[in-house]
Parts: structure tokens; sequence; C-alpha cells
């Protein structure tokens, strides 16, 4: 496929310069693809994500659907491919392993298969099921020294670093509180939750830090959910409930923030997106496109029009151009784990990151199945919803 020069070395210098740190000198690299073409198959187009690296070579694709195996493997020119994801990773022995399954449950197996072969790797979100499953990747991992980055890419864009920056510098003054909604489509609720909140709760904790605490609402048609409301999600994520979550976490200094996820007739996609209120303006940041639409408004009372003031443009932002989502997507988050690999240093969106995005959406069943508000992170590791109410 064709590639904008300017496009890639845009995105490629952006995300190392977020970084902080200098591209060190590139070696050859193996890379493998963990697929499923009918369960959960490759994500975002996750085997396509070393397009544009010229020190990674896709050396086998493995994938038990054989007319799936054989049509991604053309794409992203795996010259060997396996129906056994743990055939491939003991003949091939490779440097890095991208899981693309966009389904949970398999996660954590394919995680620990893929540490036990001592390959660092590129995985899809959410990133597990529960907590019990996160500190068991997470702590594969770490022990044997190895990178995996999580497919979190709307953080990860020049964009959202430089929000980041300014805000941190007093562009909106003191954060008091952040806001965010879930795509609300026929997800609404406990699915939209764990599906699009992810990305919510990796950016809310990015500007935040670590929650330290969680209250929700959870109710099913109306009436506060149940036991028995509990329900699988349309695409396996483990357990799910209710059709409307109201959840407010608390940060450190006394900052609030929150998620909702609300089922209606009308449905709106449009409002997905996190929102950071200053005293002296506010952010927007909206995730319903290939790339974050961020738009800053300079008024302490959050008001457009109000007092002549108007949406406009973050001051300084960088250009950021996606010409081909298939293959550029993901390039911030590859040109940091290359870079995170070659420098012996974690990602910038790391297991652990992503752990806390899940800690975040745990924290709202436990909430709930408690009633009552909960401190982060969770002394209770298993899924708050297996067993509720036995």
């Amino acid at each position: 496929m064709s590639v904008s020069r300017r496009t890639f070395l845009t995105a490629a210098a952006a995300a190392t310069a977020a970084a902080g740190i200098a591209r060190a000198e590139e070696k050859s690299y193996r890379a493998v693809v963990i697929g499923d073409t009918k369960n959960g198959g490759y994500g975002h187009v996750l085997h396509m994500v070393f397009a544009h690296r010229p020190d990674v070579s896709i050396a086998a694709l493995a994938d038990p659907d054989e007319a799936g195996r054989a049509a991604r493997a053309a794409e992203c020119g795996a010259p060997v491919t396996y129906a056994d994801y743990r055939d491939m990773l003991e003949k091939e022995k490779p440097d890095i392993a991208i899981i693309a399954p966009r389904w949970t449950p398999p996660h954590k197996d394919y995680l620990l298969a893929c540490a036990e072969a001592g390959c660092h790797g590129f995985m899809e979100k959410p990133l597990c099921v529960d907590l019990e499953e996160a500190d068991a990747m997470v702590a594969a991992v770490e022990s044997r020294g190895l990178k995996w980055a999580l497919a979190h890419n709307f953080r990860m864009t020049p964009m959202v670093a430089h929000v980041k920056k300014v805000v941190d510098e007093g562009l909106i003054g003191t954060i008091v509180e952040a806001r965010s909604r879930g795509k609300e489509d026929d997800r609404a609720g406990g699915e939209d939750l764990v599906v699009l909140g992810c990305h919510l709760f990796d950016m809310m904790a990015y500007f935040l830090g670590d929650p330290q605490w969680c209250m929700s609402d959870v109710t099913h048609n109306g009436k506060p959910a149940t036991p028995a409301d509990v329900r699988e999600a349309t695409e396996p994520l483990g357990p799910i409930v209710g059709n409307r979550i109201h959840a407010m976490y608390g940060f450190g200094e006394g900052v609030a923030g929150h998620f909702s996820s609300m089922r209606t007739k009308e449905g709106n996609g449009a409002r997905w997106a996190l929102n950071l209120y200053g005293t002296k303006g506010c952010i927007t940041i909206n995730l319903n496109r290939v790339a974050p639409v961020i738009k800053y408004l300079d008024d302490s009372i959050w008001h457009a029009g109000a007092r002549g003031t108007a949406w406009a443009d973050v001051p300084g932002m960088p250009a950021y151009v996606i010409d081909d989502p298939k293959t550029q997507t993901y390039i911030p988050n590859i040109t940091d784990l290359m870079d995170a690999i070659a420098n012996n240093r974690e990602p910038a969106c790391s297991l652990a990151h992503g752990r806390r995005a899940q800690e975040m959406i745990q924290g709202v069943w436990a909430s709930h199945t408690a009633g009552c508000r909960v401190p982060l992170p969770l002394a209770e590791r298993k899924h708050p919803l297996k067993g509720w109410g036995a």
C-alpha cells in the first residue's frame, strides 16, 4: 500500500519526541501474528501494525481458520502459517508477537505463552477479563523483562501528548473535573463500559493519575441491576450487567472523574469523548474519528458564546494525518514500543496501564455489587459479577 512520507515521518517523530527518548540504532526483529478469524479476528487490523517498520519482518501467522489464515497472511506478508499459535511460538522463536483478536477471554493464555517464549509484543485491547488475569499477565512480562504495549491508539497520538503538556503548564488552570461518555450505541451500559470505556479510562488516568476510589450506580431497564440481569456481551468479554451506568472516580487533590453510558432510542456515538474542566477553561477530546478531534474553550465558566468565546484549536497543536487507517493508526504506539525494546524501558502504554484501566472498569461492578464506594486498587481481584448473589 502507498504511504504518505510526510504522514509517516510526522507521526513517528512526534511519538518519539513525546516519549522523550532518541531512537537507538535499529536492528532486525522477527515478528509473528496470533489471530483467530472466527474468535475475535484481528482486532483493528493489528496484523498490519509493522507495515512501516523496515527493521521488523513478519515471520509467521497463526490462525485455526484455514481460509482466514491464508487471507491475513497474504495481507501482512507472512511467509509461513500455523493452525496453532503454540506451535508457531515454539518453532519460530520470534522476537516480537502480535496478539490481535478482540475477544478477551483467550488474551491471558496468548500472553503467557508469548512470555514463556521470551518475546516482546503488542496486543489488542481490552487487556483481559478481570484483575486476576491482569495481575498474572503483568507479572509474566515484568518478571522476564519483556516489553509489551497495548493498543490504546488515541492516547498515544502526538495531539494528546501535546494536550498533556499544555494542561500541565496551566492552559486551563487547575483541573477540577473530568467527564466521559461511551459510544452509547446498542452496546450502551455494561458492554460500552468494557469495550470503549477502556480508552477513556486509560486517557483519564493519563491526565489525572491513579484513581483512588470508585462509586457507581448500574441499572437494567430502569431498575437497579441484580444478579439475574448479568449476561454475556455480544462479543466474549466476560460477564457484564446494566444498560445504564453512572460511575464516579476520585483522584488526587479532590479531582472527580465521571463515566456514563445509557441506552436510549436515539443513540449517539458522537459523544464518545473525554472532557477536562479547569478553573480557566476546558478541553474536549472526542474519539469518534480515526484520530481524536480536540478543541479548547478559553472561558472559566465553560460556556461558549456567553462572553464572546468560542471553541478553538489548542495552541501549538502538532499536525497529524492518517492517510491509511489500515496501516498507520498505530504508528505512534509501535514507534514507542520499538524504542522501549531498544532502550530497555517500559512502553508509554504498557500492560500495567491496561490493568489500571481494567481497575476502573472492575471498580464499577465492585461498587454496585457492594452498594458503596470502593477503594482502588481493589483488594479482591476476581471478577465482581462472577458468583454475585450466590
